[in-house]
């Protein structure tokens, strides 16, 4: 008969003990699960936006012209990390504000910009890069 006792407290302060731990990640009387604090140094804020291809192209191009029109840049399309298609759209730019520079603009950052972003806009409604690096 006491072994039957000792298997039931047994059973008994198992039950107990799975209640107490499942109990224990909700806070007081609120039925839900307790939301983790973030790992100490980061926020609690979302995930940032993904950026869209047109959006990166115009960022890549600009970024670029400006490195060449103030006679940093170096090396190919590959080197940038352009594709041919962004490259042309570069020559492009670049050629256009060497030109207002010449006329004396002071400013041509809004020229890149406006013209990085529709020469991508363009590139990608006519199909884009496509398969080949080159395009």
């Amino acid at each position: 008969m006491r072994r039957g006792v000792r298997a039931r407290a047994g059973a008994i302060a198992s039950v107990l003990a799975a209640a107490w731990a499942v109990a224990g990640c909700g806070a007081a009387d609120s039925g839900h699960a307790r939301k983790a604090d973030p790992p100490a140094g980061r926020s609690a804020s979302p995930s940032p936006r993904v950026t869209s291809d047109e959006d990166l192209c115009t960022r890549i191009v600009g970024h670029w012209s400006r490195e060449l029109l103030d006679g940093r840049g170096y090396g190919d399309y590959q080197s940038m990390g352009l594709s041919g298609g962004q490259y042309d759209i570069l020559r492009e730019v670049v050629d256009s504000a060497r030109a207002a520079r010449r006329q004396g603009t002071a400013d041509v950052s809004k020229l890149i910009d406006r013209e990085a972003r529709e020469g991508c806009a363009a590139w990608y409604r006519s199909g884009g890069p496509g398969t080949e690096p080159w395009r």
